[in-house]
């Protein structure tokens, strides 16, 4: 049972002039900070006052100058489209970039959907009893006619972040307001390290069984080949910028170090992992996605089988969990 001194927290915080929100675990020495005015990321997760994520420099300055850190959300799309356009229900979308800016990636193909860094979630009542510490914010996309533009499926997304017996749950629930069948392409991309340890030192365990063959502007071609990655993994002198399917949701992707380790398992519905671990830089990350990069235009041309869809006024949930240790 815990003690009053062990109780979870959740708590509405200013850090830098800017809102955000704390969950408190203190039994497991776990504190997890969210910016909802900045796509809604989880940006520090600190376990006995170590990073386990990789955290973005000063609030303010990350507010005005936002760049990847911590949790970011991938949406509308998850990482690559082929181009400007993208099949559904039979009918061609283009995307206006005249009516927002669109991200692209080295090859100017958009990249990362359009939510990275919001500013239109709006965090809900914060709640912490004996059990846990959570909070839901919610977006309503269909409000935003710039995003209707590009992708003009009318929904609303909620995410819940939930801090219990030293995990960090994510959940997402996308609400379908359209008459037609929406298609699911969405992920995250999770900025994990080991603080204060050499890159070269780290192992990684990756819970898949099939690994996709890109194209050289790191589109998914629809061939897979059986992953042959030694288990686990050293990344001394190894770059990973991999797509994979085959997840084993019972299983957990890890990495790990001098005895502290990062476990994240998926949810079913998380059937795709993308690993990214750049040789220079001292991080990992194991991203959850509900299909493949590209995956609309895939499944169009009959590479991609797994294409998920949300009915019309239907929702769909999912959640990835955080488990650190040794830390």
């Amino acid at each position: 049972m815990k003690t009053l001194a062990e109780t979870y927290a959740a708590q509405k915080l200013a850090v830098d002039s800017i809102d955000t929100i704390r969950l408190s675990d203190p039994g497991h020495g776990i504190q997890v900070s969210i910016c909802p005015s900045v796509g809604n990321i989880a940006y520090e997760m600190l376990v006995n006052g170590q990073p386990m994520l990789m955290s973005p420099p000063k609030l303010g300055d990350w507010k005005q100058h936002p760049s990847q850190a911590g949790i970011p959300f991938l949406g509308p799309w998850a990482n690559r489209l082929d181009g400007d356009a993208y099949w559904d229900n039979g009918k061609l979308y283009r995307l206006n970039p005249d009516a927002v800016e669109i991200r692209r990636d080295p090859n100017g193909l958009p990249i990362h959907g359009l939510l990275l860094f919001t500013a239109a979630w709006q965090a809900g009542a914060l709640h912490a009893d004996a059990q846990a510490a959570q909070v839901t914010s919610r977006l309503d996309f269909w409000k935003h006619p710039e995003w209707m533009a590009q992708f003009p499926f009318a929904h609303a997304i909620e995410m819940t972040h939930r801090l219990s017996n030293g995990v960090l749950e994510v959940r997402t629930t996308v609400e379908n307001h359209s008459t037609e069948a929406m298609p699911l392409v969405i992920g995250f991309h999770p900025w994990y390290q080991i603080p204060e340890t050499p890159r070269d030192q780290w192992k990684v365990h990756l819970p898949v069984r099939d690994h996709y063959l890109l194209s050289p502007k790191v589109i998914p071609t629809g061939e897979t080949k059986p992953v042959d990655f030694p288990d686990p993994t050293p990344l001394a002198g190894r770059h990973l910028d991999d797509v994979f399917g085959g997840v084993d949701t019972a299983g957990e992707f890890s990495v790990e170090a001098n005895g502290r380790k990062v476990s994240v398992r998926f949810g079913p519905k998380f059937p795709i992992a993308i690993v990214y671990a750049p040789e220079t830089r001292n991080v990992v990350c194991f991203e959850p996605m509900t299909g493949l990069t590209n995956g609309f235009n895939l499944a169009h041309g009959g590479v991609f089988k797994g294409l998920q869809s949300v009915p019309p006024g239907d929702t769909w949930t999912e959640s990835f969990w955080i488990r650190p240790s040794g830390f």
